[in-house]
């Protein structure tokens, strides 16, 4: 394994549990820290501009970059593929930058044996029960039952994995702004570690 002075936030999290929101104020907070934009055949939308949230490609392109070995891990998830390119975070770890990286649980059971665990934090967001998940996905825009059904699959699967997490943010109804200053804290603790070295 090559060695790192950088490090790579990787935030796990149920459609729906606020990361989202939690990640746009650590941003605000922490104008250093990089947000690795990963790649999608998924439809945008309308909140979300090509190359902020995503790359957005259609199913040729992006299977051209596996063939082409860009991707660090990619999956499939509801019909639609999800990659980390290596650009976004090889780089920056080499040249000692922190990085957050919102990402599936298989891309991170990938990535995990990749990058060394002195150099990757797992950040899982709780945000409470499934039916919480869905009047969050169903209140932010249009769902259909299938995608419902999918939302709850990978929903069963993220808080099975959440024991491996090396931390753990609850964010359920009411208690944003405490999540907000947990993730914050974390953070910080993380940007400290690596100054440090």
């Amino acid at each position: 394994m090559k060695k790192y002075t950088g490090h790579v936030i990787l935030v796990m999290a149920p459609t729906g549990s606020g990361k989202g929101t939690l990640e746009r104020h650590a941003f605000s907070v922490f104008p250093e820290l990089l947000f690795s934009v990963s790649c999608t055949t998924r439809s945008m939308r309308p909140t979300e501009q090509e190359g902020r949230e995503y790359y957005f490609v259609s199913r040729e392109q992006f299977m051209e970059k596996v063939q082409n070995e860009e991707f660090l891990e990619w999956a499939e998830f509801g019909g639609n593929l999800y990659g980390t390119l290596k650009s976004e975070l090889i780089a920056p770890l080499e040249n000692g930058q922190v990085i957050l990286n919102e990402i599936e649980l298989q891309g991170i059971e990938q990535i995990r044996k990749i990058i060394p665990a002195e150099n990757q934090t797992i950040i899982y967001i709780d945000a409470g029960s499934w039916e919480d998940m869905q009047r969050r996905a169903e209140d932010r825009a249009p769902i259909s039952q299938d995608e419902l059904a999918l939302r709850r699959m990978r929903y069963e699967h993220e808080v099975a994995a959440k024991p491996i997490a090396d931390i753990i943010i609850t964010n359920y109804d009411g208690g944003l702004e405490q999540a907000k200053e947990d993730f914050v804290s974390a953070i910080r603790d993380i940007i400290e570690a690596v100054q440090a070295q």
